[in-house]
């Protein structure tokens, strides 16, 4: 391997890992604020309080049981897949160690804006390297090319199965959840083109069709989490 080349592996996995030690921060974060939780923490944390496990603990188990689910599915996990199914639950716990829940409504708010810009920004990280997507992604990518309904579909019909069971079993919904489902799209969609990996250029404009230039191709990352 040259050295650019290791140098560029280098810098995917520092994107990679960064971006899911902060993406498991965020969470942390959210629930740290007590004002609702993403779909799938909210199922998280149900199941840690009907366990007794940490919500961290609570969340690998979750993505080892989604990562099964892929079998069927002919779904095939990369480094990153494994990387975000241990990774994430583990830093959750860290942050709520260290984090205390603040009992200020004027320190819980802010602290829920940040943790869902920063949750999105932590999905551009880890999703640009392309080491493979989180297992809920590709659960909903492996229902999408089985039952050939649309991603929207699938993924909307998966997160509402997932925040019911999670409310039933005592996860937090609130406001924080009805948050995180109208901004982390169009967050993460910035922070996704912000981290792209930039095409080179050609030494000249190369002239289109229409006789304007061509203009840089658009990156297809595919859904985004968690």
């Amino acid at each position: 391997m040259s050295a650019s080349g290791g140098s560029h592996l280098a810098r995917r996995l520092v994107q990679l890992y960064g971006g899911l030690t902060l993406y498991g921060i965020s969470c942390a974060l959210q629930l740290r604020a007590g004002l609702g939780l993403a779909p799938w923490d909210v199922l998280n944390q149900g199941i840690a309080r009907h366990s007794g496990l940490s919500v961290g603990t609570a969340t690998i188990l979750v993505g080892v049981a989604v990562l099964l689910l892929w079998i069927p599915l002919r779904q095939r996990p990369g480094l990153g897949t494994v990387s975000n199914v241990l990774l994430i639950g583990l830093v959750m716990d860290a942050t709520l160690s260290l984090v205390p829940a603040p009992g200020s409504l004027w320190v819980r708010v802010p602290l829920l804006l940040f943790s869902v810009a920063l949750c999105a920004l932590a999905t551009g990280l880890y999703i640009t390297p392309r080491f493979g997507p989180g297992p809920r992604d590709g659960l909903m990518t492996g229902l999408h090319r089985r039952t050939g309904r649309s991603v929207r579909l699938v993924r909307t019909g998966i997160e509402i199965v997932v925040l019911a069971t999670g409310y039933l079993l005592g996860g937090t919904v609130g406001v924080g959840t009805v948050l995180f489902a109208a901004a982390i799209g169009p967050l993460s969609q910035f922070f996704l083109r912000l981290f792209a990996p930039r095409p080179t250029a050609p030494a000249e404009p190369v002239a289109s069709g229409t006789g304007g230039l061509v203009q840089e191709p658009e990156m297809r990352t595919g859904s985004v989490r968690l």
